[in-house]
Order: structure tokens, then sequence, then C-alpha cells
């Protein structure tokens, strides 16, 4: 059944893919080749590109066509060899609009779908009315997720970033401490080369401002950037000049990343990002569309990440939160010192029933939070270093790009870390598939503004089973208790020893290790 029918891009597609092409031609010129055309030489030059682009983006919108039969999106393309690509809807992760500079000025959006397995965004749909593109997308998302769109659409806020923060934030990072060097440099020249010319100053500025492309972009990207969910979707917007709407299904959301950079410690701030497989694209386009929680403080970052990951668990809003920040942690064995000397205190790892937590950094701290129900894979690797010292790293592997390792663990307990993490695994999908079958409304439960005082689910503590700690060179630390907190900014944490077991999930299944016992936090703050 053709729920809508098949139709054509926007008609004024080729003059905005036209203008792309001129302004991209005009950057490869560069400084050099207007200096070398003339001023007239470079406009005529401009003018016939933009010529030839709008003629090729005109005859690929006449043979460019899309339509949505049963729970498929269809999209025909192709000229001399026609082309149907069939994108099933069940494999989409996130559809998104996307509405850059030049689309805006003529009202135009752009349609993505990001589906598992594609190296690239799928079937993007450039360019469509706003209207239109929001219209699709719910139609989309509603065969996609099995939850009738909304007429209005009912949005409960989460998170809005503090525009100021941010701009105070993208000024520390190293990229912007460069910013004096690179103007001393140029003055310095000017001063001491009598031939140093416009030209010359602008060129060494245009490289210079290639370093600091990074916080320039994230301040662009960033700007406004707020998250709240409806009943079928989280939903994130961002964007200053190049407007990003988002919308993921929480089932899609592999796990979450905390940073603390080691420049935004001292006035207490964090940032985050979800994982969401199959975003397209390069590093940079994935850590675009994976943003979280740009800047804000470590507390609150904390809070929007314990929902949103209780949210892909559970599928519930109503949930108390998985803090990954606040779960009791294990760190290596001291001869892994030999390794990691500086790391080694940092380094720890945690498992719930639900999911698997590691830290690590020393400059800039981080923490990885992964769904066990979104598990892959489970590896233990071991290089020439690690036998000697007889230690492993264990491997959690999801379909997206973010994966949680736990380094230089004891090799017994590594391959025992390993089987815990996959039984835990199997029975986590089991519980999300059960979850999957009869969903909740995202929009039931708890409201969703403010969320203070989130807290750990009562699986987030030591699992069932009885556990010693142990003594020795390896047994690391006795424990601290609750004294270490984010806002403490110390890295004293306690460990527990190799002696004891872990039940399993299956009655009867008792699993030697030190998992889950109590001996500091994650975050290790």
């Amino acid at each position: 059944m053709t729920l809508v029918n098949r139709r054509r891009l926007h008609p004024l597609t080729p003059l905005v893919r036209g203008a792309k092409l001129v302004a991209a031609a005009a950057v490869i010129i560069s400084w050099q080749g207007l200096r070398d055309l003339g001023p007239i030489g470079w406009l005529v030059s401009m003018a016939v590109i933009l010529v030839l682009a709008v003629l090729v983006s005109a005859v690929i919108w006449l043979v460019t066509g899309y339509e949505v039969v049963g729970r498929e999106l269809r999209v025909h393309e192709g000229l001399l060899s026609r082309r149907t690509r069939t994108i099933p809807l069940e494999r989409v992760q996130a559809i998104d609009i996307v509405r850059p500079l030049l689309a805006r000025v003529f009202g135009l959006a752009e349609l993505r779908l990001e589906v598992i397995g594609a190296g690239k965004t799928e079937a993007p749909l450039a360019y469509l009315t706003v209207a239109g593109a929001t219209e699709l997308r719910g139609q989309l998302l509603g065969l996609a997720t099995g939850v009738r769109p909304e007429p209005v659409p009912t949005e409960r806020p989460l998170f809005a970033v503090d525009n100021r923060r941010l701009l105070f934030a993208q000024m520390l990072t190293p990229q912007t401490l460069t910013v004096p060097v690179g103007a001393a440099f140029v003055i310095w020249q000017a001063t001491l080369d009598p031939t140093w010319t416009v030209i010359g100053a602008a060129s060494t500025i245009t490289a210079f401002l290639g370093v600091f492309q990074v916080p320039v972009r994230r301040v662009l990207d960033e700007w406004d950037f707020h998250i709240g969910t409806d009943a079928a979707a989280l939903r994130l917007q961002q964007g200053l000049l190049n407007k990003r709407s988002q919308t993921v299904p929480p089932r899609r959301v592999q796990g979450l990343k905390i940073t603390w950079p080691l420049l935004w410690r001292a006035p207490g701030w964090a940032r985050a990002r979800i994982d969401v497989a199959g975003y397209g694209g390069n590093g940079e386009e994935q850590l675009r569309a994976g943003t979280l929680v740009p800047v804000a403080a470590a507390s609150d970052t904390a809070s929007v990440a314990a929902t949103v990951l209780d949210v892909a668990v559970t599928l519930r809003l109503d949930g108390p939160g998985i803090d990954a920040t606040a779960l009791p942690v294990t760190r290596p064995p001291r001869r892994a010192r030999w390794l990691a000397p500086l790391a080694w205190s940092r380094i720890g790892v945690a498992v719930t029933d639900d999911v698997v937590a590691v830290r690590e950094g020393v400059l800039t701290r981080e923490l990885v939070a992964v769904s066990l129900a979104r598990v892959q894979s489970v590896r233990v690797t071991q290089g020439p270093l690690q036998r000697m010292l007889d230690v492993a790293t264990v491997h959690v592997d999801t379909a997206g790009g973010l994966h949680a390792v736990a380094r230089h663990r004891d090799t017994a307990d590594a391959y025992r870390l390993a089987d815990d993490l996959a039984a835990r695994s199997r029975t986590a999908r089991r519980l999300f598939a059960a979850r999957a079958h009869t969903p909740a409304p995202l929009s039931g439960g708890a409201p969703f503004g403010g969320i203070p005082g989130l807290t750990a689910p009562a699986g987030a503590g030591p699992a069932p089973g009885s556990a010693s700690a142990g003594s020795g060179p390896d047994a690391g630390d006795p424990g601290q208790g609750g004294a270490d907190r984010l806002a403490d900014h110390s890295i004293g944490d306690s460990v527990v020893g190799r002696a004891g077991s872990v039940e399993d999930h299956h009655p009867g299944t008792v699993v030697p290790g030190d998992l889950d016992q109590p001996g500091g936090r994650v975050d290790g703050q």
C-alpha cells in the first residue's frame, strides 16, 4: 500500500546545489587564484561554474523521486542507468532534518535517514520544504517505531545549553589558545619582512583558522542546543547557521560517553555524547550528530546522561535513572602500573544487570557506559607486555562507534569478566525484547523537566552473592565508601581485591570474580 505517492524534490533544489558547488569552488581557488585571475576573471569563473552546476543539478532533479510503500522508503534516481534504493524502515536508526544556511534562505530542508550498517547517510532527500520534511519524518518514524505520530507533538524538555557557557567553554580549548601565537607570528612577519603583503598575511591567517575551526564549528553546531522527548523518540535540535533537528528512537541508543576536559575541571564542567548505530559520514559528522550535552555543570551532565541511559535501557521515563558516574568500580592490579604508570589509578570498570561502564584518562577524563542489551561481542586481547605481566584487556563492542574497553585486568579476571558480560548481555537482550514488544509511551511517567537528584537504580549496586576484599600487592587499598564524589576533584578512589564471587542471572550459576563490589565510583572525581 502506497502511503505517499511518488514525489520529486523541491524545484529550487538545483539552484541550492549549484550555489553550494560555487562556494566550494571559491574555497578551492582561494587567495592565490584571486590574485592570478583578477577580480573580473574570478567573477566570470564563478558564474560559469554556477551555470554548469545548476544545469547538472536540474538533470539530477528531473530523474530523482521518492515514495513510501508499506514499511519501505524507495528512492528512484539515475539518468542512463536507473536505480531504485529500498530502505526497510525497521533498519532506520535516526531521522534528521538538516537546514544548511543556503537552504534556509529558500525555506528548504534536507531529510536524512541513518541506517545501521551503512557507511554514509542513506537516501538523503535534499531538498524539501520544512513542512514537507517534518510531515515525512513523522510518517517514517511512525512506521519505524510503531507509534502513531501526534498531529501536534508534545515535547517534554530535558536539557538546554547555556550559549554563554558554550562560548566560554570553547575558549578553554587548546585550539583557541593557539590564536595569540598565530597573531604574534603574523605581526612578527609583517615587521621583519618588507615584502610581506596582504595576500601573504591572509594566507597565513587562513592556515591558523584551519586550526581554530574546531572550536568555531562546535559553537556554530551546538548553539541553542536542546533536547526533549515525545511519545516516540528523543528529539535534539541545535545549530546557529546550519539548523539540525534529530529524531532518535531510544531503542537505537547504543551507549554514551561523558568527558571532563582538563581545562573544564576548574569551573566544574563536562560534556556528553550518545552513540547511535548507523550514523554515516566521517568522524566529525558522527561526533556532531551524537551530541547529548555540549557543556554543562558536571552534576547536570551526569543527570541528563542518567535519564537518557535509563530511557535507552527500559524504554520508559518513569525510572530513577542509571547514573553511570556513581557505579562501584574495580581497578586493575598494581602490577599494571608498569604499563600505565600515570593512568593506573584512573582505570576502572563497573558492571550491573543493565550496563557496563569503564573510565580512564589522566588529563582528559572519560567515562563510557554501554547498554548490555546492545552488546554485539565481548573479546579479550593480550599483547606481549601484557602476557609478561599476566594482564589482559576486555573489549565490549556495539553496533555503533563507541566501545567499552577495560584495560589491564588480571588475566583470569579478564576471562571471568568476559564470560559474565556475555551471560548478562543475553539476559539483558531478552528483557529488552520483552519491553520492546510491549512499549510504554515515552511521554508517560514522571515529568521531564528539571530531573534534579537522580540516583542509580536498585540494580546498580553490588550483585547478589558473597564477596570479600583481598589482600596482598594486587588487592589494592581498602574502600573509601561514599566519600568519592564528583565535586571532590580527587583521584583517591578505592579498589577491591580479586577474591570472592558474583552470582549470575541464572539461578545456581556462580562466577568467581570481583565484579560489582563496592570500591569507588566510575567517575573517580
